[in-house]
């Protein structure tokens, strides 16, 4: 089975993450911390790793906008890694590049130690007031090893931000702690991660109707709140958390 593998590098949270979709199923497969000297490529090559030790193929690989650097796309092409990154407007060539009002491909080069000629799918889409923006949006995408029409890769790389959903979920259910040892921290946003994993795992063999055609989840029959309240009712079950605390004197 093919998976969309999604590789996220969230800065603030200080983590870099591979999840993958297929279908309704989103998965985060690895969590590792980003550490002071080591390098996108480096993490790239872990999670790689990972994805072949899970014995997973990649249809394509969706970065994140800081992935857009010459040492990763040159990695990825080297190592032949179906890929989707989405440009930075940060060249001329490149703003140029991204006008006009159709769906197309274009050419542009990043240069380095040797210069790297990139293929460019610009999707037209229109803005509709999201973001306080109207008319017409180019937005570019490098591509590598897949063949789809513009449209199509956009919309591919539209469903990457299921991962930012995941850490919003992961959130609620991390536990709190003021200490500053990094293995603890660590292990808190792995519980976190896997609680997530465990209301997918719920979800598609628990609330996946019997129907024709391909399994879908019923996301509404049982949402991430009614999870997480389960596990912390059990959670308090099982350690027994005081509840009542008898008082000496009655109310007068």
């Amino acid at each position: 089975m093919n998976y969309k593998v999604k590789l996220g590098f969230v800065a603030t949270l200080s983590y870099v993450t591979v999840y993958a979709i297929t279908r309704n199923r989103q998965v985060t497969l690895a969590v590792y911390p980003v550490t002071q000297g080591t390098s996108k490529v480096a993490y790239i090559a872990r999670c790689l790793d990972a994805i072949t030790a899970a014995g997973l193929t990649i249809q394509p690989l969706c970065l994140d906008r800081e992935f857009y650097a010459y040492d990763v796309i040159e990695f990825l092409t080297t190592e032949n890694v179906p890929c989707i990154i989405p440009v930075k407007k940060q060249s001329h060539a490149m703003k140029q590049l991204l006008k006009g009002t159709q769906s197309q491909f274009g050419d542009n080069i990043m240069h380095g130690n040797t210069p790297l000629n990139l293929k460019i799918a610009i999707a037209v889409t229109y803005a509709k007031g999201k973001r306080e923006k109207h008319g017409v949006e180019n937005l570019g995408y490098v591509v590598d090893g897949i063949n789809w029409n513009p449209r199509k890769i956009h919309d591919t790389y539209r469903s990457r931000f299921a991962i930012e959903s995941s850490y919003r979920m992961r959130n609620q259910v991390k536990p709190r702690t003021s200490t500053r040892n990094p293995v603890i921290r660590y292990l808190f946003a792995i519980i976190s991660f896997l609680l997530r994993n465990l209301w997918m795992a719920v979800l598609w063999n628990r609330f996946s109707p019997v129907k024709p055609g391909p399994r879908t989840i019923e996301m509404c029959a049982f949402r991430f709140d009614q999870f997480r309240l389960m596990i912390w009712e059990g959670v308090r079950s099982t350690l027994k958390i005081v509840r009542n605390i008898p008082g000496l004197r009655n109310p007068g």
